[in-house]
């Protein structure tokens, strides 16, 4: 399994250029799974529904199955977000995990940019960004592609993905 990031200010379009790029790389017959990181308090279950309740009924844990598919949700109870090697442990072996957000964390990182934000350009002083993707032409040595063209930001990704294991050898370095 490969490992790459996607990395931007809110805003720069990162959710939606996941939505276009996972299905141009599955046609390709690559198998492609995404981590995304959620601020604060999110939830992926329905208010009033048996797995909810399991959950507010203080589960830790709360799998939910059916014959089109599966998901495991897993309250921290005030415990700290587990280590982001330990989350990357817990994903299944696919072709390419795409990650977006943990921007703190130095796994390599595709900068997703849109001027209109008028934020700054991360890569400047991110050393994990090893690609850029924006709306506007960007001066940078860094392999480069505008947002619109998603066969060439597939390529890049697929250039610049690194394996898993010298993610988390990094990771446990402590670099």
């Amino acid at each position: 399994m490969r490992v790459i990031g996607l990395s931007g200010w809110s805003g720069a379009g990162k959710t939606t250029l996941l939505a276009r790029l996972i299905p141009h790389l599955t046609a390709k017959g690559l198998l492609v799974s995404t981590m995304k990181h959620a601020h604060s308090n999110f939830d992926v279950d329905v208010p009033g529904k048996d797995s909810w309740l399991h959950r507010q009924a203080g589960a830790t844990e709360v799998l939910v199955s059916s014959g089109r598919r599966w998901a495991l949700m897993h309250e921290l109870r005030g415990a700290p977000e587990p280590p982001f090697a330990e989350l990357l442990l817990k994903m299944s072996r696919v072709d390419i995990l795409i990650v977006e957000g943990f921007k703190a964390n130095p796994h390599p990182k595709i900068e997703v940019h849109r001027a209109a934000n008028g934020k700054p350009l991360m890569f400047p002083n991110d050393s994990t960004i090893i690609g850029v993707t924006a709306d506007i032409p960007v001066e940078t040595a860094l392999p480069f592609a505008y947002l619109d063209d998603i066969p060439a930001i597939a390529q890049m990704i697929s250039a610049l993905a690194v394996r898993i294991e010298d993610v988390l050898a990094h990771e446990a370095a402590g670099a």
